[in-house]
């Protein structure tokens, strides 16, 4: 009996939709953030903490922060939650990746400190890749 309910809880959970979102780390000590996303955050909590905690958080300033504040000095904070419409080709991961950027650009547009790494722009990037060309770089 015990095996069939253990066949049926994993069945009611393959069914269920996750919960995605777009979440933030946020550093209460000096209001730095951290911005996110995944299509099933409660677990990405998980990893974030995990990572912080074990001391292999691949965001080093992040991790440098949770050493010297504490875990108590961070709150993990759902900014927007994702609904993906029904019927609909859509995937979730992408509309997530676009939800989180815009949010990146909210908060570099009122100037709060980030732990994300600004990403290269198009031109950045060429210019970099022709500079290591030139052996300039």
């Amino acid at each position: 009996m015990a095996n069939e309910e253990k066949k049926a809880a994993i069945r009611e959970y393959k069914l269920n939709a996750r919960p995605m979102a777009v979440f933030q780390i946020r550093n209460s000590s000096n209001e730095c953030v951290f911005v996110d996303s995944s299509v099933n955050y409660p677990a990405k909590f998980n990893r974030h903490k995990f990572q912080l905690n074990a001391g292999n958080h691949p965001v080093k300033q992040l991790q440098a922060d949770w050493k010297e504040f504490g875990k108590n000095a961070f709150e993990f904070e759902v900014l927007e939650e994702y609904i993906p419409p029904e019927n609909t080709s859509a995937n979730a991961s992408d509309d997530l990746e676009a939800l989180k950027a815009i949010w990146l650009e909210r908060f570099l547009a009122e100037g709060t400190m980030l732990y994300n790494e600004r990403k290269l722009t198009r031109e950045e990037r060429l210019a970099m890749i022709a500079a290591r060309n030139r052996g300039t770089f």
